[in-house]
């Protein structure tokens, strides 16, 4: 089941939360979804998802659950409302994975300092 939602809003969160929440990054399936967003790609920037920074956080629960909160280069990105669901696409058909839904927020706003060396070398900026 793949489900995305480009309402969410980290004003619903507890004062003190963090804008960025952390990843499962232990979790055994954490290294297959990052794959998975490096294949999905802004058509106006040839680098992926994931080296761009768009892809805040990448939680995994217990049951193999993927929650993804994203953002854009731009709040408006003309892929805005396409981005989510290709992101979906990408993560759900990874073996173990049992749900993805992806969220998207513009907060933190994402700013260059966010890619990766890699995206930097690739775009020029290094």
């Amino acid at each position: 089941m793949t489900s995305t939602d480009t309402n969410f809003s980290p004003a619903a969160q507890p004062e003190g939360t963090p804008l960025i929440a952390p990843s499962s990054t232990d979790h055994p399936l954490y290294d297959a979804v990052v794959g998975a967003c490096r294949t999905v790609y802004d058509p106006e920037i040839p680098v992926n998802i994931y080296d761009l920074g768009l892809v805040y956080t990448i939680a995994i629960d217990d049951e193999n659950a993927v929650n993804i909160t994203m953002t854009l280069t731009a709040p408006g990105c003309p892929v805005a409302g396409e981005m989510p669901g290709w992101v979906a696409d990408a993560v759900e058909p990874l073996p173990g994975v049992k749900q993805v839904d992806v969220h998207m927020t513009f907060e933190p706003q994402w700013g260059m300092d966010m890619m990766s060396d890699e995206a930097r070398l690739e775009l020029g900026f290094m």
